[in-house]
């Protein structure tokens, strides 16, 4: 755990931190940069929270991308016991 992956300002998130992979979805944590935040769709039942000073939690199944701020896809592509597979990119 502790991986972060730094993303375009544009998407309004700072470094994205991996907290944990369970068995059938992966908690992110980031700070925000921009002046609001949303999330849409987070397969597996997954949600946002409000990380409190301006960052967010996010819990994410396998699936169908997640669009975040209308300018990022976040896609959870594989989880295996503790190691998951995540592709990030602009939103479509």
């Amino acid at each position: 755990m502790g991986d972060a992956v730094t993303v375009p300002e544009a998407y309004g998130l700072g470094p994205i931190e991996v907290t944990a992979v369970n068995g059938d979805s992966v908690e992110l944590v980031a700070p925000l940069t921009g002046s609001g935040f949303g999330v849409a769709g987070c397969s597996g039942g997954g949600g946002t929270s409000s990380n409190g000073g301006g960052g967010v939690t996010m819990k994410c199944g396998v699936g169908p991308a997640a669009t975040i701020n209308d300018a990022m896809s976040l896609t959870v592509a594989e989880i295996r016991r503790t190691v998951a597979v995540l592709r990030i990119g602009p939103a479509k």
